[in-house]
């Protein structure tokens, strides 16, 4: 099988292996990577560089004849003083050959193709060193696909004299520490920093053959074996131009690049079909989700969700639909659509007269302080909400708490370790039944931690990046540093509890807008306490988190079956991929 055919004949298994890659935060939109996509490329380059892309000819020229023409020039270019005289060029030993390649390549190390370099940076207290003359690259300005941004920042030519090395068109500069391996050919000349090295091939035709090489996966694998890491991975000049490189004559270069091209430009189409496919599939999804939240009585919420029902394994099969099924269903809950209402129940306005008896009898035995009035809960609101129902700020028919940060320097604090004791970090949980860190109950006596019991839920009001706004519930009892807010509901009822835990799981990117802050937006707990709660009656409370259970145990079975069949199709990328190189 040729590799043309090897790669047009599974372009459904390209195409349909996807993996889901990150998500910024509860609620969230995930990025989905194309992995199968991603394989082909992967597959492309290393036919290409083991002689496997194109079919092999009768040679009218070899490798050698080539490497004797670079010889000349290199000679040429040392005595004209443009280059130091490099290293001699030299073959690559038999036992050393990574792989098999055809009879008229041969094997040489990258510093034997072309002229190498190690970028330096001009002192930054000298702004006559910098300016717009010629561009001064950094690893940020090569893309992980190869393109170059030569606007951002560029030296004066006082500075490219300061610094006596610079790269001609036609080279390859790569990240050799960091981001090892992101690469990319220049077109116009350039200087760049001590992060990349540059090879610049003495007969430029060689330069896109030789670009391929360096982003093969082979190369890639090379440059990273060859690194060294202690905080940070770096590849030095001395390895890095030290690793063979596979050369074809120059006819067969010229045939393998214009193939890869050919191949890449597929890959960019099926690339856009793919992402447009998904684009698609998630603008229907949206549209039929809208008609759930968006149904103006039960009948026709029914209808919706028959409709919907009848077409689960064609409509949810990434798991950005099911995410966004699950925010649809957490969605219906809060807005009392989820299930249906019961006239008999006894209304919220019951439950609020049963959590202000419980105060006024918690505050006279001296249990807890009389709680700050909350201003009225007026003015418009997201939406209508059943009968029985209403508006209410949490702090209404919650305690809310926070904790403290024992001082670092009292290792007393901290040993014995007796409390479990959360940080805002450990918010990801759903659930929390250990932690990293434990203090002292003399911590405990002397500071402002309060230990709360098992079934307080505990919020992140401060942390980076999606910390900010999670909740989770401790199984065990706990106190917490300054960065969490612990929240007690009045009534002791597990359904109650799980409702509001729930509320904060929808509401989580609404939670996180009302923060205030510069660098890091903060919450505190009078935000917090002023959050506004759709209140159902307690018995429908029950029914609602009883019915979010059973539809999201259906979900995880969706997604699950989805990350399988994602397995199962990458597992066969891959499989492919070894057929093609051991062919």
């Amino acid at each position: 099988m040729s590799a043309r055919e090897l790669i047009t004949e599974h372009l459904d298994l390209w195409s349909g292996a996807v993996t889901k890659k990150s998500s910024s935060g509860r609620g969230s939109k995930g990025k989905v990577e194309l992995t199968g996509v991603k394989k082909l490329r992967e597959l492309i380059l290393e036919l290409a560089v083991r002689g496997k892309l194109v079919e092999q000819g009768i040679p009218t020229e070899s490798s050698p004849n080539l490497v004797a023409l670079m010889e000349q020039e290199k000679s040429r270019l040392v005595a004209s003083g443009r280059i130091k005289k490099p290293k001699a060029v030299c073959s690559t030993q038999l036992e050393s050959y990574p792989f098999d390649i055809p009879k008229a390549w041969g094997w040489y190390s990258l510093g034997a193709l072309g002229y190498t370099q190690t970028g330096s940076t001009p002192s930054k207290s000298q702004n006559e060193l910098f300016g717009s003359d010629i561009p001064f690259l950094k690893p940020g300005d090569i893309s992980d696909n190869g393109d170059i941004f030569y606007e951002n920042e560029g030296l004066s030519e006082a500075g490219k004299a300061t610094l006596g090395k610079w790269a001609e068109k036609g080279s390859i500069l790569m990240v050799c520490i960091g981001t090892i391996g992101k690469c990319g050919l220049i077109e116009q000349q350039c200087t760049f920093n001590q992060q990349i090295n540059s090879v610049t091939p003495y007969i430029p035709e060689v330069s896109r053959f030789l670009m391929l090489c360096l982003k093969s996966p082979y190369f890639q694998a090379a440059a990273w074996e060859k690194s060294s890491s202690t905080t940070i991975s770096i590849l030095n000049k001395g390895k890095w131009e030290s690793i063979p490189v596979p050369l074809p004559p120059l006819e067969e270069q010229h045939r393998i690049v214009q193939k890869v091209d050919e191949l890449m430009a597929l890959c960019d189409r099926l690339e856009q079909q793919t992402s447009d496919q998904l684009e698609a599939h998630e603008t229907l999804v949206d549209t039929l989700l809208g008609t759930l939240t968006q149904s103006e009585n039960a009948t026709e919420l029914a209808d919706n969700w028959a409709r919907l029902a009848a077409h689960f394994d064609t409509l949810f099969t990434t798991e950005q639909s099911i995410d966004k099924l699950k925010q649809t269903i957490l969605q219906l809950a809060v807005m009392g659509r989820l299930v249906e209402q019961d006239d008999e129940d006894e209304p919220a306005s019951h439950l609020l007269k049963c959590i202000d008896k419980e105060i006024g009898q918690r505050v006279s035995e001296g249990t807890i302080r009389k709680p700050k009035a909350l201003a009225m809960v007026e003015g418009s609101f997201p939406y209508d909400l059943p009968k029985g129902w209403r508006w209410e700020k949490l702090g209404r028919f919650t305690l809310i708490g926070t904790g403290a940060t024992p001082s670092r320097g009292r290792p007393d604090y901290y040993s014995p370790p007796e409390y479990p004791w959360v940080t805002s970090g450990e918010t990801s949980q759903a659930f929390i039944c250990d932690t990293k860190e434990r203090v002292s109950s003399l911590a405990v006596k002397e500071t402002n931690i309060s230990i709360y019991p098992a079934g307080t839920l505990i919020v992140a009001m401060y942390g980076q990046g999606k910390t900010r706004g999670q909740i989770t519930e401790l199984k065990v009892a706990a106190g917490t540093n300054q960065a969490c807010a612990a929240i007690q509901p009045i009534i002791k009822d597990e359904s109650h509890r799980r409702y509001i835990k729930l509320c904060f799981i929808k509401l989580y990117d609404e939670i996180r807008e009302v923060a205030a802050g510069g660098a890091q937006p903060n919450l505190n707990t009078g935000k917090i306490a002023n959050t506004l709660i759709p209140l159902p009656p307690l018995t429908e409370q029950n029914r609602i988190v009883q019915k979010v259970d059973e539809l999201m145990a259906l979900c995880d079975q969706l997604k699950e079956r989805i990350n399988q069949a994602s397995e199962t199709r990458c597992q066969l990328a891959e499989a492919v991929v070894e057929k093609g190189l051991s062919a």
